[in-house]
């Protein structure tokens, strides 16, 4: 038995309860958490109960002890979040699973806490309501709203019954996003005659062949292979644009099409009970659904999404038909068998033909032109330009997980620090989950100064996962992942650009979740700005500068397929409104009905009998989207209309453009959570949002007026 006394060295050098300036990422392992995370909650515990105590409804006695546990709490338990979604292994998944309940009892403990939701409530009837600020009186609002949605008015045991609930959500969104990250690691294609894989450009076969050697075919070359395929982003989507074998696109899709939905992977039951369970907690809250739960934060209503989706599904369902009609006739006319009856496997590949032929632009041939470097430094400029910021390496100044990862610094037009942020851009399929995303790691607050004076300043980290160098190669970019870039980095500059100094609204915190997608959305807009295109597209060899031929047919194809592609997010969003609505678990219809029925108005091409595309949604059984996916749609048209702002000015009036860029500095990126999104909005833009911008930009203008 270890003695007490080595325990505790052991919890005293725990690198999660140091006080660090940034998280020790390098020096975390599977072994620190469970004693970490309990030594952690004991801390706080006390310190709980010592607020409850001392209480008293005013800012010095009640918020900012509060939002010390909160912050503590959060920092910490995002530590590991993120290196679970960077750096995963069955020991740290294992620590996690152990420690969760504990972590969740006292999140509810907290959030159940009546003297904290009395004394909330003490402020908002007190006569100094109303010398608050807006963003004070925001937290005391948001503080009770979410008091209520927590269970703090529930008698005993419904209480109990909620707790019970909430164990076993976050038990099983923990073990949804596992099955998926699993299904798609265990999916593993080897190929050793070429011909099968005739089409993939050189980067796909590069992957392809870096696969096969992490698999063991230590002398896999891109030039004679073997090759892996596998599930991961930049594999699937190179062989359904470009494998001219289509019965091996058949089978890529089929696979994909059933991840996780079969054996020991399988989340049918899981999403069912999720489902149950939410619907459960919504009956509990007196609320009629989830959805209903859900938007209780949120700008929109259940209502008034549903109008919205349904509006763009009308501007987009005949583009989304002449869409498909293109490509049959195309394909025909190339020859191809399937021509009459393309399916889903021949849409990506037909697809690109057609961008091809149509605009002469091909995604892989302009990879050269798109290197990390390059868009780095454009995206860096475009800060500067807009919203008057410089950003410099400061690699070596925090401890990073993986040496991919970069750490830089913004300053302010004085030259003084007001942020930090990570960026992770590479697929790492072994270890890290799919897709792109931006959290905090710290926000910026008042009240956690580190040293009593100046705010402690906000840090955020930017996941992406795009094609990694291959060979001294540097990382060469589809268009697509430059708009990603540009899109996680919105988000960054939202959290880093904040001039909130309440904590608990500062950054991304306490911003309506259907607002979020603003700067994300609006930053990829800047992708087909002339300026900023050209000083991203250089050859990463020659330095040659892309043509400007081939940059108008960029700006042209941007509308190409519009239709489908607004369509597909539809779908996403009125599935999950669905579910979380009208759906009855253990009800006549199950799941893939729903996904089904659903699919009759949002899909032109009907999804297969077998299609688990539910299975991997991570977004709203895994994510923070149920019933929320809509939001990408609601906050696309603020960003449309956003952007809007600076096409009225002129993009190239370079003096209007950096006087808007500052408007939208000192709005939307730096109010933070501390007022309502749609007074933001109307601060910056002089009137609420209409979608006809978004719908312009889509090319889709025409077809909703006559809608």
């Amino acid at each position: 038995m270890a003695s007490s006394a080595s325990l505790q060295d052991d919890v005293a050098s725990n690198p999660l309860l140091q006080d660090f300036e940034f998280p020790p990422f390098d020096v975390i392992e599977p072994n620190h958490v469970r004693p970490g995370i309990r030594a952690l909650l004991n801390n706080l515990e006390s310190d709980l109960e010592e607020l409850e105590q001392n209480l008293e409804p005013s800012w010095p006695k009640l918020v900012e002890p509060l939002e010390k546990i909160t912050d503590r709490l959060s920092v910490v338990w995002g530590i590991l979040n993120h290196l679970k979604s960077v750096k995963d292994s069955s020991e740290l998944r294992s620590a996690i699973e152990d420690i969760q309940p504990e972590k969740v009892k006292f999140q509810l403990r907290l959030g159940q806490s009546k003297p904290i939701y009395n004394a909330f409530k003490a402020i908002r009837e007190s006569p100094d309501w109303e010398t608050l600020s807006e963003a004070r009186k925001r937290i005391v609002e948001s503080q009770i709203k979410e008091a209520i949605l927590n269970g703090v008015s529930l008698e005993d045991d419904k209480r109990e019954h909620f707790n019970r609930i909430e164990q076993e959500l976050e038990k099983l969104s923990q073990k949804f996003g596992e099955n998926v990250l699993d299904a798609t690691k265990r999916f593993e294609k080897l190929i050793t005659d070429k011909k099968e894989i005739e089409g993939l450009p050189a980067t796909a076969l590069g992957l392809a062949a870096q696969s096969a050697v992490s698999k063991g075919h230590e002398n896999a070359t891109a030039e004679n292979g073997p090759w892996v395929i596998t599930l991961d982003a930049p594999s699937y989507i190179a062989v359904m644009q470009h494998a001219r074998n289509r019965s091996l696109r058949e089978e890529v899709y089929r696979a994909y099409l059933s991840f996780a939905s079969s054996g020991d992977l399988d989340n049918t039951e899981i999403i069912e009970q999720i489902l149950k369970l939410r619907l459960e907690k919504a009956k509990l809250l007196n609320y009629n659904n989830y959805a209903e739960v859900s938007m209780a934060t949120k700008m929109a209503t259940v209502d008034k999404a549903e109008e919205l989706l349904e509006k763009l599904r009308r501007a987009s369902w005949d583009a989304a038909v002449k869409d498909i009609e293109d490509l049959k006739k195309f394909s025909k006319s190339q020859g191809a068998s399937e021509g009459a009856n393309l399916t889903h496997w021949d849409i990506s590949f037909w697809s690109e033909r057609l961008r091809e032929s149509k605009y002469d632009i091909n995604e892989e041939e302009l990879r050269p032109f798109f290197s990390l470097p390059k868009v780095i430094d454009a995206l860096f400029n475009l800060a500067k330009t807009l919203f008057g910021i410089e950003i410099e390496s400061a690699d070596g100044l925090a401890p990073v997980w993986n040496d991919d990862v970069r750490f830089f610094r913004v300053k302010d037009s004085s030259g003084s620090p007001i942020a930090y942020f990570y960026f992770d851009p590479y697929s790492r399929p072994s270890e890290k989950r799919q897709g792109a995303w931006m959290d905090e790691v710290f926000a910026r607050s008042r009240v956690l100064s580190r040293n009593g004076t100046s705010t402690r300043l906000p840090v955020a980290h930017m996941v992406c996962n795009q094609s990694p160098p291959v060979g001294n190669k540097p990382s060469l970019m589809t268009f697509l992942e430059v708009e990603t870039v540009f899109h996680e980095f919105g988000h960054a500059l939202q959290h880093m650009l904040t001039k909130q100094d309440e904590g608990l609204v500062a950054g991304i915190r306490g911003i309506e979740w259907d607002a979020v997608e603003l700067p994300s959305q609006f930053m990829e807009n800047w992708c087909y700005h002339r300026e900023t295109l050209m000083g991203i597209a250089k050859h990463f060899e020659t330095g040659e500068s892309l043509p400007e031929e081939v940059y108008l047919k960029l700006v042209a194809a941007r509308t190409f397929r519009a239709g489908s592609q607004s369509l597909r997010q539809i779908k996403f969003a009125s599935v999950d409104l669905e579910l979380h609505t009208k759906y009855v678990p253990g009800g006549q219809e199950s799941i893939y009905d729903v996904d089904r029925r659903v699919s009759e108005r949002t899909q032109v091409i009907p999804p297969f009998p077998e299609d688990r595309f539910l299975c991997g949604f991570s977004h709203i059984f895994a994510g923070g989207y149920a019933a929320g996916y809509y939001s990408y749609k609601w906050a696309e048209v603020l960003s449309a209309d956003a952007f809007s702002a600076f096409e009225d000015v002129g993009l190239d009036n370079s003096k209007a453009v950096q006087e808007t860029g500052h408007r939208f500095r000192e709005t939307i990126l730096a109010l933070g959570g501390g007022q309502a999104p749609l007074e933001v909005f109307v601060q910056f833009r002089g009137r609420e949002p209409t979608p006809d911008a978004l719908l312009s930009h889509n090319g889709l203008l025409s077809v909703a007026a006559s809608a």
